[in-house]
C-alpha cells in the first residue's frame, strides 16, 4: 500500500539503526506520517534551525552499544528541543520494547515511546503528545496490526521489501529479538503475492522477502513447503525480474527450496545462509540446531543446482567458552565455505540473554585478535572469489546512491544478479539523456575485482584513458569494449518521482517529492560493510 497525504502536518526525519526489518519499518512509519499530513524533511533540513518537526528513531537492540548510540543522539537533540518545544521526537523499534519508559526517564524530552507491535500508532501517539503536552508511551506485548497492511513510503524505485513473516520461535542463546519481535506470525500466501504484485505494478523489478526465519514459513498454518512454493509463486509474477531472501535459518533449509531456487529463473543466484560458529560445541551452547558439517553439506547442495550462486553469511566471535581450538573450527568451515562476503561480528553480552549470564567470557583482547585473523581470511576469500569473474558477463541494476566516488571515478554503481556490488565505467561522450537511470539495468564485463567490489569498465575504451581508472588495490584484466544499457520500468519510475519532485519545488512545495537520493544502509549481507561490522548477529 502507498501513502497518500492529507492536509500539511510539517515535516518528518526517520532515522534507521539495525537490520533489514528495521529499514522495511522505516517505510511504514514514513507512509504512516505522510497519509497523516507530514511530509519529508528535505536533505538539507537542520535540527537547529527549526526545519523538523517529527525526528523518529527506529532503534535496534542487537549490539551491545545500542544504548549509548541512542541517548548520545538523544542528547544532541535536547539543545534543539529548548529552542523549540514544538520539536517531536519518538522512539521505536527493539530498544523501545525493551526499554520502554526508561527512554523518557533518562531523555525526558522524547515525546513518544513505541514498539515492535504498534508501529501503526505512530501518528496519534504523536497528536496525543502535543495535545495532553506528556509523554506518550505505549507498548503491546502482541502484533495488533501487520505491518505490511500499513502504508509505505518506499525508498527505491526498482527494490521492494516484502515481510512474509515476523518474530522467531527460536530460541538462540545470544539474541534478544524473539523477546522483542515475539513469536512467528506468518501472512497468508494470498496477500504477500497480491503486494509482491502491487509493488511489480508501481514499477519495482527486485523483491527481497523478508522473515527472520524466512524458510519457516508456513510453520503458522502447517505447511512445510509453503515457502518453496512462495518462491516458485513469485516467479509466475509478471515484470518481476529479482527475487531475493533473507535470511534463512540452517536447520531448516531443505532440498525442495533448492529446487524451488534453481528451477525459478527470478530467484536469484544468492543466498545468505548464517553460519554463527564453525564449531560444533559452540553452536550447541548457541543452541543453533545445527552442525557444520550439515551446513556443509547444504552449501554444496546449493552450489550442485546453481553453481554460480554466491554465498554470503553471519559469524560471530568471541561467543562464551569460545577456545582457540573452536575458533580454529571456525576458520577451516569458513576457508570450505569459499563466502564471497561475511558479515562478522565480535560477540556483546545482551541484557536478558542467557549466553550474557554464560561464565568463561572471553576477554576482549582475545576476541579482537580473533576477529582480525577471521576478517583477513575472508578478505583474502572474498578478493580471490572476485578475481575469478574478471572476463565475465554481468547485468547491473543501478542504484540510486550505491556508489560514493562514483563522480570522481565517471562511473555508476549497482548490484549484480548474485547481488556483487559492481562500478561500471561509463563510455566518454555518453549524452545526458543516454545515461543509464537508477532502476535501468547496465551489462558489461568485468575488468578488475577487489575483495568489496567489480569494476566493468569494458565499455571504457583505450581513447578514454583516465575517464575512468581502477580504484586502488583491484586487480586488472583487459577491457571487452562491451556496455549495453536496458531501460527499465524501474528507471521510468525514478524519472517520475524525479520529475514529481521538481514540479513541486517549482510550485515551492520542495520536500514533498521522493525522499533525498543517498546510500541506505540495510543491514543486507553487502560487499563492503560486513568485514566492518562488530556487531553480534541476530540469526
Amino acid at each position: 500500500m502507498t501513502s497518500t497525504p492529507t492536509t500539511g502536518r510539517g515535516t518528518y526525519q526517520v532515522r534507521t539503526f539495525g537490520c533489514q526489518m528495521n529499514v522495511h519499518d522505516s517505510e511504514r512509519l514514513a507512509g504512516l506520517l505522510e497519509t497523516a499530513g507530514y511530509t519529508p524533511a528535505p536533505e538539507s533540513a537542520d535540527v537547529e534551525r527549526g526545519d523538523v518537526d517529527v525526528i523518529v528513531f527506529n532503534t535496534c537492540a542487537v549490539r551491545e552499544n545500542a544504548d549509548r548510540r541512542l541517548y548520545g543522539h538523544l542528547g544532541m537533540l535536547r539543545p534543539a528541543k529548548r529552542r523549540n518545544p514544538n520539536l517531536q521526537i519518538a522512539v521505536g523499534g527493539c530498544l523501545a520494547q525493551k526499554d520502554r519508559s526508561t527512554i523518557t526517564d533518562r531523555a525526558p524530552w522524547v515525546d513518544v515511546v513505541f514498539g515492535t507491535h504498534n508501529i501503526h500508532s505512530l501518528p496519534v501517539l504523536l497528536d496525543r503528545a502535543r495535545h495532553e503536552r506528556d509523554a506518550q508511551v505505549e507498548i503491546l506485548e502482541s502484533l495488533e496490526v501487520f505491518p505490511s497492511t500499513l502504508p509505505t513510503k518506499r525508498e527505491s524505485a526498482a527494490a521492494g521489501w516484502v515481510s512474509i513473516s515476523v518474530g522467531c520461535n527460536n530460541t538462540c542463546t545470544f539474541c534478544i529479538v524473539p523477546s522483542l519481535r515475539g513469536k512467528e506470525k506468518d501472512r497468508r500466501p494470498g496477500d504477500i503475492l497480491a503486494e509482491v504484485q502491487h509493488l511489480v505494478d508501481t514499477g519495482a523489478i527486485e523483491v527481497t522477502l523478508l522473515g527472520q526465519n524466512v524458510n519457516s514459513y508456513g510453520v503458522e498454518f502447517g505447511d512445510r513447503g509453503a515457502f518453496a512454493k512462495l518462491l516458485r509463486a513469485c516467479g509466475e509474477i509478471d515484470g518481476l525480474e529479482r527475487i531475493r531472501f533473507t535470511s534463512p535459518h540452517p536447520a531448516m533449509f531443505t532440498d525442495d527450496v533448492i529446487d524451488a531456487m534453481a528451477e525459478t529463473p527470478t530467484v536469484m543466484p544468492q543466498l545468505h545462509m548464517p553460519l554463527q560458529s564453525g564449531s560444533d560445541r559452540i553452536l550447541k551452547a548457541m543452541r543453533r540446531s545445527y552442525r557444520s558439517a550439515k551446513f556443509l553439506r547444504i552449501l554444496d547442495s546449493v552450489r550442485e543446482r546453481i553453481p554460480h550462486a554466491a554465498i554470503t553469511t553471519d559469524i560471530i566471535v568471541g561467543f562464551p567458552g569460545e577456545t582457540e581450538d573452536d575458533f580454529q573450527r571456525t576458520l577451516d568451515v569458513v576457508e570450505a565455505s569459499r563466502f564471497s562476503s561475511a558479515f562478522t561480528f565480535q560477540y556483546s553480552p545482551r541484557p536478558g540473554t542467557p549466553a550474557a549470564d554464560m561464565e568463561d567470557q572471553v576477554p576482549k583482547e582475545v576476541v579482537q585478535d580473533r576477529y582480525e585473523r577471521l576478517t583477513a581470511l575472508q578478505d583474502r576469500i572474498s578478493a580471490e572469489e572476485n578475481q575469478r569473474l574478471i572476463g565475465t558477463e554481468v547485468e547491473v541494476i543501478i542504484g540510486d546512491g550505491e556508489g560514493t566516488r562514483d563522480q570522481q571515478t565517471h562511473r555508476l554503481s549497482g548490484r549484480s544478479r548474485d547481488n556483487r556490488l559492481v562500478h561500471v565505467g561509463i563510455p566518454a561522450g555518453l549524452s545526458e539523456a543516454d545515461m543509464p537511470r537508477p532502476g535501468d539495468a547496465v551489462t558489461a564485463r568485468v575488468t578488475a575485482a577487489a575483495p568489496f567490489y567489480l569494476v566493468a569498465d569494458s565499455g571504457v575504451t583505450p581513447a578514454d584513458a583516465g575517464h575512468a581508472s581502477a580504484p586502488t588495490g583491484a586487480s586488472s584484466g583487459e577491457p571487452a569494449g562491451e556496455f549495453r544499457i536496458r531501460r527499465t520500468r524501474s528507471g521510468d519510475a525514478w524519472q517520475a518521482r524525479l520529475t514529481a519532485a521538481d514540479d513541486s519545488c517549482s510550485t515551492g512545495g520542495c520536500g514533498t517529492g521522493p525522499a533525498p537520493a543517498g546510500p541506505v544502509g540495510l543491514g543486507m549481507p553487502s560487499v563492503r560493510a560486513p568485514q566492518q561490522g562488530r556487531e553480534q548477529g541476530v540469526k
